[in-house]
């Protein structure tokens, strides 16, 4: 006879499974699931704190912020540590941008409950409610840390949000982001190459072999690039010789959009080439259209960045792939034949650098990009007159992601201004757009001695590029350089120092710097670094003359000349799609 289990019990197990199936539906995005959930409870328990909670989630996602705020505190009066209105409480403080509770709420969350995850093990019926709070409490703890500068705090929980995925596409895009994020501090190309290598382990997909494929190599060779980038955004501006100065003779170009569109999408959108728009296709079903283009050399500008196309170029949908231009580390893809460089960034005999790379270098004599602002966006007039003409002290200047700013450079900032008398130092962008991020900003200055009464920051804007004519001298990051800002300080007429690194990635500064004629600004360590900012600094009449005549030189140099480019570009890839040919024909493949 089988032993009766009490009503009491029956009802606890029924609870359990309903709040189970709301946590599902909250991984969904599903608020009415969630909203039937909680009656469901609420009808085993009138006045439930766990029907309230999730009701509480609900609200928070729907944006009803004040019932979300009042649910998630009537739970807490009840159960001061219940961990589903915690997270609600926690989500509230991210949407007014308290960014130090949000950090404290989230921290003390985390370490709950993963103590209690591994109390009690898969096989608790808890225990997947615990494990999809704790997967979103990370990520969004990543955020925060990200909006306050804190990169590899941000990394880390990225990382272990990865290994709490239940799902290996959530898994791989979330390892995905870490990887974009470990590039902001220092990182050795051996252990970079073998963290990339992990993210193919993720995907589990079945390339295609292409072994069946006849091709040409008398005829146009069919090139396509794709991004989530086809708009404005950092990338579009090295953009444009890519659609407009190919050679049409001998080549087609088609794109493969993967982000929303704006109005520069439309200028990119011309006669000259085909445009395909993969936004919400799986992976697989965008691979297979591409290929049914017959693309002969697929590249991707995106890397490891946001909404990647890394999922796409694992299928390999060409026969020769290449990533380059969007992100500066490797893709960690064996279906990835190249990475697009210089000789800069990887000089010719760099083993050490290359060994970072799953891909081959593709190395181009010039630069591995080409600026070209003015189709993006009116750019403004620069400023001829320094302002250290009119001020009579000199102003750095760094406009770059915050993140980037690591202490060991804050301390190389420190020292040049207490180098060079009565300077000023103007830190620019979103970090200093939120009350809490400026007070962690300040927090960081004031613990590394920094007098933060030479120390002005300001917020993000539009008109950030007329902003550079308060600058006279920009400091560069490492190892992450900036790449678009410091093309924009130098076409505003602003000489930039930058370090060069030993990774692609931490010599980005350099490549722009020698191919906008300007090698002389390069640092090739610390020293160097804050040697020359204070050199500069001390001639206020080399100032004046990089203000009054750097835009000019710099049309002029290889970094802007599209036609040098998209010729260096296309004989590399000519040269690869031989190299590929003559290959097949090793290996016993046709060529027609």
């Amino acid at each position: 006879m089988q032993e009766q289990v009490p009503l009491e019990e029956h009802a606890a197990e029924e609870k359990l499974n309903w709040l189970r199936l709301a946590t599902k539906f909250s991984s969904d995005g599903d608020l009415k699931g969630m909203r039937a959930c909680a009656q469901e409870v609420e009808r085993l328990k009138a006045g439930d704190v766990d029907a309230a909670a999730v009701n509480a989630e609900v609200a928070l996602y729907s944006g009803r912020t004040d019932e979300a705020e009042t649910l998630a505190d009537q739970v807490l009066r009840v159960q001061p540590r219940h961990p589903r209105a915690r997270m609600v409480k926690a989500g509230l403080a991210a949407l007014d941008f308290r960014l130090d509770d949000e950090i404290a709420l989230l921290a003390d969350l985390i370490e709950e409950l993963s103590y209690k995850e591994k109390l009690l093990g898969a096989e608790d019926l808890s225990y997947t409610i615990y494990h999809q709070i704790l997967r979103r409490a990370r990520g969004w703890l990543a955020d925060a840390l990200y909006l306050v500068g804190e990169a590899k705090g941000a990394a880390h929980e990225l990382l272990m949000s990865s290994r709490l995925a239940d799902d290996d596409s959530v898994a791989a895009e979330l390892y995905s982001k870490y990887l974009f994020m470990r590039n902001y501090r220092q990182l050795g190309a051996q252990e970079g190459r073998q963290k990339a290598e992990h993210y193919e382990e993720l995907l589990h997909v079945t390339p295609y072999t292409h072994a069946h494929i006849a091709r040409s190599s008398q005829r146009k060779l069919r090139i396509g690039y794709i991004s989530p980038d086809f708009r404005e955004h950092a990338v579009s501006y090295f953009i444009p010789p890519l659609l407009r100065h190919f050679d049409g003779e001998h080549f087609m170009v088609f794109c493969y959009a993967l982000g929303r569109s704006d109005a520069v999408t439309e200028r990119f959108r011309t006669r000259r080439v085909t445009w395909r728009d993969l936004r919400g296709r799986p992976p697989r079903t965008a691979a297979r259209l591409i290929a049914e283009d017959k693309i002969d050399i697929l590249v991707d500008l995106s890397g490891h960045s946001q909404d990647n196309a890394l999922p796409i170029m694992a299928y390999r949908p060409a026969p020769v792939q290449v990533s380059g231009i969007g992100y500066t580390n490797t893709t960690g893809l064996h279906t990835v034949d190249y990475f697009l460089s210089d000789e800069v960034c990887i000089p010719k005999g760099d083993t050490l650098a290359e060994k970072g790379f799953t891909e081959k270098i593709l190395r181009l004599p010039h630069s591995h990009l080409c600026y070209m602002p003015d189709v993006i966006r009116a750019m403004p007039e620069a400023e001829y007159e320094a302002p250290v003409q009119k001020n009579g002290y000199v102003t750095f200047g760094s406009f770059n992601n915050f993140a980037k700013v690591t202490d060991e450079m804050l301390l190389l900032w420190r020292g040049i201004l207490e180098t060079v008398n009565n300077s000023r130092l103007i830190i620019k962008g979103k970090i200093a757009s939120i009350d809490a991020g400026l007070q962690f900003a300040k927090k960081r200055l004031a613990l590394l001695n920094f007098d933060l009464d030479r120390i002005e920051f300001r917020p993000f804007s539009p008109d950030y590029l007329e902003q550079y004519r308060d600058i006279d001298i920009a400091l560069d990051t490492a190892p992450y350089n900036g790449g678009l800002t410091t093309c924009e300080a130098l076409y505003m007429g602003v000489p930039v120092i930058s370090m060069r690194g030993r990774t692609h990635g931490a010599r980005f500064g350099a490549s722009i710097l020698t191919n906008a004629g300007v090698r002389e600004l390069i640092a090739e360590n610390d020293i160097n670094y804050v040697r020359r900012a204070v050199q500069l600094a001390e001639s206020p009449k080399l100032i004046a003359g990089y203000h009054a005549g750097l835009r000019a030189n710099m049309k002029q140099a290889p970094l802007m000349n599209a036609q040098e480019y998209m010729h260096g570009l296309e004989t590399a890839y000519r040269e690869i799609w031989d190299t590929f040919l003559h290959a097949r024909i090793r290996n016993g493949g046709e060529q027609t």
